[in-house]
């Protein structure tokens, strides 16, 4: 039995030598632009776009719980590999968060080329576009390495579906090292200003059963303006709808005083008020936002860092979309 135990040891060792080498000021001698170069981008993407904070949230969450925060996500197929983009449940990550990502490389490869990775974009601009909305500040340590695997094959078991229960998502999260209110929070989070295509619940809207046409725990009157909403979802599967119907565009803790009302869009968010173990985080968050951007900053802070790629193990891509040589 000594094996196994000091396995975990080396394994634990292993991951906070690799913690170690980021720091918040990474890049002061070779990139001290970095975070004005950063901003510059961010602020005025953000007001021209208010999408952009909900979609960048959303394609980090998306890049760290696949293999961890390496930048994998951003990666496009080539005739040798399909990429996890191309995975089914990412062809839905909005366009506004790669968008930003091009822009922030292409200003710092001009001011400082070669230096600045990838997941760092991805993971400080996700930060400060929280903050700019409303949310709480947490630090972001800088310093990863972009990832040089990024294969469709290893998203499925690792990003939760629509329709999966608490039984599914927590040991999901609980695998990766995150408790159930590190999840609660980071889906409060991402679900305050995200939204969801129509698809994705339209089975609670429309022939629910054989004896509701809807969701019994929908909210009748929120029902129905979804139904309006979607109507038309199966010829144009654009259509979507805020997961926080009421402040859509601010880091709040609305969404968990929404799910109480019968206002959540997703089944797995209404199941965060059915369950036992999530129900009371539910309640909590909905009385105090000061506890819930507590509990998220400290959740976002430990997401930030999952799996992250230092030294040999990664590299800084020239560009977001490609490895810096072709991988066959």
């Amino acid at each position: 039995m000594a094996f196994p135990f000091l396995f975990l040891i080396l394994l634990s060792a292993s991951l906070a030598s690799s913690k170690s080498t980021l720091t918040l000021d990474y890049y002061a001698k070779t990139c001290p632009k970095f975070e004005q170069i950063m901003q510059d981008i961010i602020t005025p993407k953000q007001m021209a776009t208010p999408t952009t904070a909900a979609a960048t949230l959303r394609l980090f969450f998306h890049d760290c719980m696949v293999s961890g925060c390496d930048a994998s996500v951003l990666i496009s197929s080539n005739q040798f590999n399909k990429a996890e983009r191309d995975s089914d449940i990412n062809l839905s990550l909005p366009g506004d968060a790669f968008d930003l990502v091009v822009r922030a490389k292409t200003a710092l490869e001009l001011a400082c080329p070669g230096i600045v990775s990838c997941s760092d974009i991805v993971a400080f601009a996700t930060r400060n576009l929280i903050k700019q909305i409303g949310g709480p500040f947490y630090n972001v340590p800088l310093g990863r390495k972009d990832g040089l695997v990024s294969q469709a094959a290893k998203v499925e078991g690792n990003l939760a579906r629509v329709n999966f229960t608490m039984d599914q998502i927590i040991p999901m999260f609980e695998s990766k090292g995150f408790t159930i209110p590190d999840m609660v929070a980071l889906t409060g989070g991402g679900h305050t200003i995200g939204f969801a295509h129509c698809k994705e619940f339209s089975n609670r809207i429309f022939g629910y059963s054989k004896t509701s046409e809807v969701d019994p725990t929908l909210n009748p009157k929120f029902a129905e303006r979804l139904q309006l909403l979607c109507a038309n979802f199966t010829t144009n599967p654009a259509m979507a709808a805020f997961l926080d119907p009421i402040t859509s565009n601010i880091f709040d803790n609305m969404f968990f005083r929404n799910l109480l009302r019968g206002l959540g869009v997703l089944a797995s968010d209404q199941a965060l008020v059915t369950d036992p173990r999530t129900k009371p985080l539910v309640e909590k968050y909905a009385r105090d936002q000061a506890v819930f951007f507590k509990d998220f900053a400290k959740a976002m802070e430990k997401l930030s860092v999952y799996g992250v790629k230092t030294g040999k193990d990664g590299e800084v891509r020239h560009r977001c979309d490609a490895f810096n040589a072709i991988k066959t």
